[in-house]
């Protein structure tokens, strides 16, 4: 007899979209597992924006042109940064949240200083939201209290409200992204696969898909060509990791790093009644993806997302159809995406796979590491971001 789990989950032989016909401007056979392809030409359409000599993981902008920036800690300095009219990243809001080094009084700490922030937005309400993971990295123990999700008051330059994770987490948690739908958010927990919806009126965490098949990792995480391996040479797990919602909010795409990426009807997710362990059989395995290091949805539904393995960007519609918005051998691991009102795509290539974390324990990173952007027409999905 079949698993239950591997029946939900087997994929006919090409692997795509339960069989639905696909494109690929690569003309590759497959997504995931598919060899790494020679370094394609620069492609003049992406704009050099931002440059650091750390590595960024992440970019978000107001309607007002203010941009920040997220460090997922390559090394002493900032976590969280807004970039000045000089193009540099200072402190935000201040040092002192920017202060925690690890092995401090991890009681107090988390109250005052992030412990690692890993993505950020600005929402729907225009404020900025930041997520922060409450380990130092994944794998690692989580800080008792470290994960949160904080909006600042950008008139204020300071915390308004705080949200604790807490209740939603494991010693190993490692919460790694987020999206917004009406009064609920929708986070990813890499380091314990499950997804977390926070309640913003009541405060109130769930944690759903805990240790489901759609939230773990099950295969090797690729980067050019490579397996993503520790500083102990064991490849790397990272589980649920990109998800986006719908312009409607009717449905939830997310996936762990290496794919495949799955989809289940927002009401699902929201309907705090109903018993989490039955959540997982309303799951669709819906299309099966590469490794990505992050994504975006437009205002049309299509979905953006990278693929490090050929240092490229996928459209995904939502038919499904799967073609190469730009390959440029400039885009080394790029990661969480954003979409402006002026109709470009934000994409920080941050290198991480370069980084000893993930490079076997040598650092191959080449500074500056650049966030690029690039024109495609189309806006963000209105009910995530302002």
């Amino acid at each position: 007899m079949v698993p239950i789990f591997a029946a939900r989950w087997r994929l006919p032989a090409l692997g795509f979209g339960l069989g639905l016909a696909f494109a690929l401007a690569a003309g590759s056979a497959s997504l995931s597992g598919a060899p790494a392809l020679p370094p394609q030409p620069v492609d003049g359409r992406l704009i050099p924006a931002y440059q650091s000599d750390r590595i960024w993981n992440g970019v978000t902008l107001t309607g007002g042109g203010r941009v920040f920036v997220a460090f997922p800690g390559d090394g002493p300095g900032i976590q969280l940064g807004e970039i000045n009219a000089d193009g540099k990243a200072v402190p935000y809001p201040d040092a002192a949240w920017n202060g925690w080094i690890a092995g401090q009084d991890q009681a107090q700490a988390p109250k005052a200083a992030f412990v690692h922030v890993n993505a950020l937005r600005i929402g729907p309400d225009g404020k900025l939201w930041v997520v922060d993971a409450g380990a130092p990295g994944i794998g690692k123990a989580a800080v008792p209290g470290g994960a949160r999700l904080i909006r600042f008051d950008l008139v204020k330059n300071a915390v308004e409200q705080i949200y604790p994770l807490q209740a939603g987490v494991k010693p190993k948690s490692f919460i790694d992204d987020f999206r917004f739908n009406g009064e609920n958010v929708y986070l990813t927990d890499a380091g314990e696969p499950a997804l977390l919806v926070l309640n913003m009126r009541t405060g109130v965490v769930r944690r759903l898909l805990d240790g489901d098949v759609s939230t773990t990792d099950h295969r090797p995480v690729m980067a050019d060509g490579k397996v993503l391996r520790d500083e102990k040479g064991k490849p790397v797990w990272i589980h649920a990791d990109q998800i986006e919602v719908a312009p409607d909010g009717h449905e939830v795409y997310y996936q762990p790093a290496s794919g495949p990426m799955s989809r289940i009807a927002a009401g699902w997710l929201d309907d705090s009644t109903l018993d989490p362990a039955t959540i997982g059989t309303y799951v669709e395995p819906w299309l099966d993806t590469p490794t990505a290091g992050g994504t975006a949805i437009d205002a049309e539904g299509s979905i953006y997302l990278t693929d490090p393995n050929h240092r490229r960007i996928l459209k995904i519609a939502r038919d499904k159809t799967v073609t190469t918005l730009v390959a440029d051998p400039r885009l080394i691991w790029a990661d969480a995406l954003w979409i402006d009102h002026d109709g470009f795509l934000w994409i920080p290539a941050t290198q991480m796979n370069l980084g000893k974390g993930l490079n076997n324990g040598k650092s191959e990173i080449r500074y500056p590491v650049w966030i690029y952007k690039m024109k495609i027409g189309v806006g963000p999905a209105p009910n995530d971001h302002s």
